[in-house]
């Protein structure tokens, strides 16, 4: 049965009710349980102190370790916390690499390396500046923390929409350990540990590893072979099936705590190497978004390479003392470096529309005696690419001092950072061109050898200077006040020493510089011992951002700051003597001069465009509940709606035949096919979303029978700025489900994602032909887990 949007809306409010009358009940027959029935105290580091989660005057979800190990189970990489938490949206074009960060609605469709994003991804106190960065794994954690709105103040630049924070776990002086394997579908092994303790008086250390991979579940199909032609498709290169990976990540922490000082130091590292995402030529059908009957999700015919490489290594060290006069000083030192090379067949499919010959809507060369529909147009070009990152470094410093007493709580620090990065862009003939008599490209060149070659060099610099204090006005009214000035350069330069189309292109340079005030007011007051409220006012900013697909034709384009004024007014509560949470805000926002990333609707190129205006307003609930002593439910649900404000903003739509439901700038001009996009919701960006964990712990003799489920749910969305019947994205609701035996020695479970198989398109490329991206298949594994000391 497949719900609207009011059904599933009413379905979402009963569950709730229905929980906490739930709650009600099992609080009214048994007195004597209340006391192992309560909820633990959750402690978050919002606001760079450590405070109990119902007294941060903002929207902020945090989700412990546990409850990510289980939703992460099969492989997941980062974007399985997509849709656990209100309003957050985690999606990728690439696959395990380049997440995709979105909070109630704002976020960056960019796909170029040196991109920048409105949610800023900070992974044990350090931004992840760099998109590829962004996608180091998730092992041994601690907890997530989603903050919604402008963080601007604390955090600084590129957190207009908000933060997620990972935090792995520390070491300490108590001995801990464990090694935990797993083995699922498509050949899928993973072994992840960790031990740690104290070493000596005041010394303890953590080490901790993940080991993940699994095979290719998605056929690159051999194809038909032409004789006069002697074609065949891309399995002949070497790079046949597709979707696998293999993957290795540590991390290595060193503490010490001592009477007035205390330090921590993080070496981590990653390697991975398997496929990029799978672009699929001509999956939709024109003038609807269903897929095609000739749409097989384990099968494709590609004419081009696909592999994806990504190392990274960095480093963290964080230093306290704690001053005289309740006073304390914090340095925080980062260091990171990526390397990244990723090749995809961008077409998604086989040959051209100028070959002697022309594929049928999955890309296969056709049967001789087979006539082609004379309605199908298919791909008008080949087009296989690669980005690559060879030379990347990222240094971040932040000082900070603080101070509590009776009447205020107050920080003040400055940031800076500073990155050089490098990318290199390369275009290659398909497999089928090159073996075209006579051959469109270089005669002499090879599949492996690239056609094409952009370079582009930017380095970043900023700075900032910031402070935020608490004044307690009394016992139960807190005024929150915070400011940041911060301060960022940019210096770009693209060049094309081989050009595919033409001669080489000289280099060219742009820079940005940029200054921009950040802050926020909040008032918080304690209604009762169980319920805080909360108002807040907040300012953000993201830096500008320079873009240069130089490679394919494009030009240098340049997107000034944007800037967003944000209010949000909540509360949050504790129901039934703590047994239940309930937190829940509303928020309205506008942003000026709003950063959206343009395609040129035919040609493989990106450009930036500034929107006059969007507006955004909605509201998000975290419910958290002990149905029963060994029963959990968490559930969220949160409403997003978007605008674009811009009546002159127009954008080239679809290369690719697409139905445009857009107004033409110029209906009577047939040399000017952009559209309008004044009124249109930002891309990504689904107006509804819920989620559901039901934990359920049976004890046994020897140890507990634990059932879970999670699910989560989101409205449609549109893929790109304009839209189109073809280019759009159905609701979609995925669920995992969890069985395990746990002891406190060991643990066995059994695990399911996508436990219902949905098939969903949630992506696409616009600019060949009607190509799609869609989501995994069901996965299922066992896992065994075996806890040390």
């Amino acid at each position: 049965m497949k719900l609207n949007k009011k059904q599933l809306l009413k379905v979402s409010i009963s569950m709730a009710l229905a929980g906490c009358l739930s709650i009600s009940s099992a609080y009214a027959q048994d007195e004597e349980k209340r006391d192992d029935s309560i909820l633990e105290e959750v402690i978050v580091t919002a606001q760079k102190t450590e405070q109990n989660l119902q007294e941060v005057p903002m929207s902020v979800t945090a989700v412990d370790g546990d409850i990510m190990d289980e939703i992460r189970s099969g492989g997941s990489d980062i974007r399985f916390i997509s849709g656990r938490v209100p309003s957050l949206i985690v999606e990728s074009d690439y696959g395990r690499v380049f997440p995709r960060f979105y909070i109630r609605g704002l976020g960056n469709t960019d796909f170029d390396l040196n991109a920048s994003q409105s949610v800023s991804l900070i992974y044990d106190d350090i931004v992840m500046e760099n998109p590829i960065l962004k996608g180091f794994p998730v092992f041994d954690m601690d907890r997530v923390e989603v903050l919604r709105g402008p963080q601007g103040t604390l955090f600084g630049r590129n957190t207009p929409a908000g933060i997620v924070k990972f935090d792995s776990v520390k070491p300490s002086a108590e001995n801990d350990g464990y090694i935990k394997l797993g083995f699922g579908r498509f050949n899928q092994t993973s072994i992840e540990g960790a031990i740690g303790g104290e070493i000596s008086p005041n010394w303890s250390a953590r080490f901790s590893f993940l080991h993940d991979e699994r095979g290719d579940w998605v056929d690159n199909k051999p194809g038909l072979v032409d004789p006069d032609l002697n074609l065949v498709n891309g399995q002949a290169n070497g790079d046949g099936n597709l979707e696998g990976y293999a993957e290795d990540a540590f991390r290595f922490q060193l503490a010490y705590d001592g009477e007035d000082f205390s330090a921590l130091f993080n070496i981590h590292g990653r390697d991975m190497d398997g496929t990029a995402r799978v672009f699929r030529a001509n999956i939709i059908k024109p003038g609807t978004n269903n897929f095609t009957p000739e749409y097989d999700r384990f099968t494709v015919s590609h004419d081009g390479g696909n592999e994806q490489i990504v190392q990274s290594k960095g480093f963290m060290g964080k230093l306290e003392w704690d001053l005289d006069n309740d006073m304390a000083l914090t340095s925080i030192t980062g260091y990171e470096t990526v390397e990244a090379y990723s090749r995809g067949d961008v077409d998604g499919g086989y040959g051209a529309d100028f070959l002697p010959w022309s594929g049928p809507t999955i890309g296969l060369p056709p049967i001789d005696d087979v006539p082609q529909d004379p309605n199908y147009s298919g791909i008008p070009f080949p087009a296989q690419t690669a980005d690559g990152i060879p030379n990347h470094s990222q240094f971040s410093q932040e000082f900070r001092i603080s101070k509590a007493n009776d009447n205020n709580f107050w920080q003040a620090g400055v940031f800076y950072f500073d990155e050089h990065l490098e990318v290199d862009s390369f275009n290659y003939s398909d497999l089928s061109i090159e073996q075209q008599i006579p051959p469109v490209f270089d005669p002499n060149a090879t599949n492996r050898a690239h056609t094409g070659y952009a370079n582009q060099v930017q380095d970043t610099t900023a700075y900032a200077v910031f402070g935020q204090a608490d004044f307690y006005l009394s016992d139960e009214t807190t005024l929150t006040v915070g400011g940041r000035w911060s301060d960022e350069s940019k210096d770009y330069t693209a060049a094309v020493p081989m050009n595919p189309f033409g001669d080489p292109v000289a280099p060219a340079s742009v820079s940005t510089s940029a200054g921009n005030f950040s802050g926020n007011i909040s008032i918080s007051h304690v209604l009762d011992d169980d319920t805080n409220i909360y108002a807040r006012l907040a300012r953000g900013f993201r830096a500008p951002s320079i873009q240069g697909r130089v490679l394919f034709g494009g030009a240098i384009t340049v997107a000034n700051s944007e800037t967003i004024h944000s209010i949000e007014a909540g509360f949050k509560k504790e129901l039934f003597e703590n047994r239940a949470r309930l937190n829940a805000s509303v928020f309205y926002y506008q942003m000026r001069d709003q950063q959206l990333t343009a395609g040129s609707g035919s040609a493989n190129v990106n450009q930036l465009v500034n929107a006059d205006k969007t507006v955004g307003y909605g509201f998000e609930t975290d419910l958290t509940a002990k149905l029963a002593e060994n029963t959990l439910l968490t559930f969220g649900l949160s409403y997003n709606n978007t605008e674009i404000q811009d009546a002159n903003l127009t954008v080239s739509p679809c290369g690719a035949g697409c139905t445009v439901l857009d107004p033409r700038e110029e209906p009577d001009n047939e040399d000017n096919l952009n559209v309008l996009i004044d009124g249109n919701s930002l891309p990504r960006a689904p107006r509804w979303m819920s989620n559901l964990i039901l934990k359920h712990i049976i004890p046994l003799d020897g140890g507990d029978l634990v059932l879970s489920t999670d699910w989560a749910y989101r409205s449609e969305i549109n893929f790109f700025l304009y839209e189109s019947r073809e280019f759009r994205g159905d609701a979609l609701l995925e669920g995992g489900l969890r069985i395990a035996y746990e002891t406190e020695k060991w643990a066995a479970g059994f695990y399911g994602r996508n436990i219902t198989n949905q098939d969903k398109l949630i992506a696409a490329i616009d600019f060949n032909n009607l190509e799609g991206i869609v989501n995994d298949p069901r996965i299922w594994g066992v896992d065994f887990q075996y806890n040390f000391f």
